[in-house]
């Protein structure tokens, strides 16, 4: 792709490892861990749509911790272990790629940026903790609209900052429901599969999938 001038990423899961504080926290888990951190995304996942169509906005570390209750609850974890998970969350681990990735993209001068659920105290330490500061162009929240993805909203934010037209902007995430909400805006999105899962059928024809950030290289080259 020749026109690209910006290359937005979606954080979760496709920056960094949504598994990662759950998994630092197997000993005392349990062979469940990996399960309960799947409901623990889900369950997220799940508020932040419920809540915007019931147009009853609560910010995402509200909506994570919530959702961390009923997980605990279901998979009946030791309670005490709540804050030792939030703050984990707090400090995801990102995927062992993504630094070297993002690092080639920015010598190639395109903007970089962030375009998420999270707060920006959020996105920002997560940014902070492993050292990506010198990285991103911008730390889109979703905050700064007050509805979740993948509403239309969210996706005008880059285009607004930047001047930009829509196809001129690269999108990757992990998350088919956005990888098609990116699409159906007019962005040239980017599927992440790292699990080899299968695309949801959401009125957006696939054109890019990558297994890891490695594969966005042969896209911009």
């Amino acid at each position: 792709m020749k026109n690209i001038k910006a290359i937005i990423f979606d954080a979760y899961g496709t920056l960094f490892d949504v598994n990662s504080a759950a998994e630092k926290c197997r000993d005392r888990i349990g062979d469940k861990w990996e399960s309960f951190a799947n409901f623990w995304r889900t369950t997220q996942l799940e508020y932040t749509w419920l809540r915007s169509l019931m147009k009853r906005h609560k910010d995402f570390w509200q909506i994570t911790e919530e959702s961390l209750d009923k997980s605990i609850k279901t998979y009946k974890i030791d309670p005490s272990m709540k804050n030792d998970l939030l703050d984990l969350y707090k400090a995801l681990s990102p995927y062992k790629e993504v630094k070297e990735v993002l690092k080639k993209l920015k010598e190639k001068n395109f903007k970089l940026a962030i375009l998420s659920n999270g707060t920006p105290s959020l996105l920002d330490g997560l940014v902070k903790n492993n050292n990506f500061e010198n990285l991103f162009d911008d730390l889109f929240s979703i905050e700064q609209v007050g509805i979740y993805k993948p509403d239309s909203k969210v996706y005008d934010m880059p285009i607004q900052k930047y001047g930009i037209k829509k196809n001129e902007v690269l999108f990757l995430s992990a998350n088919t429901w956005d990888v098609s909400g990116g699409g159906n805006y007019g962005y040239n999105s980017v599927w992440v599969n790292r699990n080899n899962n299968t695309f949801d059928n959401l009125d957006y024809l696939l054109k890019n999938e990558v297994k890891s950030l490695k594969g966005v290289l042969a896209i911009v080259k």
